[in-house]
């Protein structure tokens, strides 16, 4: 049936193959004090990424807004919390932050959080005054963990698709 139909064959040749990713050979990566990434996906035509997140207990990710895309998370292990707001999100809490949104990401300290997160566009990391200190993207996540693994003398997996 698909060969009758040109232009649906022509869509599925385009299509890029599946993938299934083991995240248990991929290391976590160094973010910052107490936080680290292990990533998942690499999509550099859409500027997206989808990494796994863990913090230990009293870890934090600084305050930050999400521009240019849009943020979804899962939570796995743990809970967490925005200083800014009054919810905490647990295992099974679904997690949705529009474009632009700014907040800081922290883990009370009782248990280690792991949250899926699927990430668009830059995270710009602000200090007091709204100022940009850093910037991460697509591009330096996967650097950072590209040089991780030369580093640690680990083959990287192609995260690239």
């Amino acid at each position: 049936m698909i060969n009758k139909v040109p232009a649906l064959q022509s869509v599925l040749e385009m299509a890029l193959p599946d993938q299934a990713i083991n995240s248990g050979e991929i290391p976590w990566v160094p973010q910052a004090e107490r936080v680290w990434f292990k990533p998942l996906r690499f999509d550099l035509v859409n500027g997206r990424w989808i990494n796994l997140l863990k913090v230990t207990g009293g870890g934090r990710v600084n305050r930050h807004r999400h521009a240019g895309g849009q943020v979804i998370g899962y939570v796995i292990q743990g809970s967490w919390n925005y200083l800014e707001r009054d919810w905490v999100a647990r295992p099974g809490t679904f997690i949705y932050e529009p474009p632009g949104d700014i907040h800081t990401l922290v883990v009370d300290g009782r248990e280690d959080m792991i949250t899926l997160f699927i990430l668009e566009g830059v995270i710009q990391y602000l200090d007091d005054h709204n100022n940009i200190i850093y910037q991460d993207d697509v591009f330096t996540k996967m650097k950072r963990y590209l040089d991780f693994c030369e580093a640690q003398s680990i083959e990287p997996l192609n995260l690239r698709y």
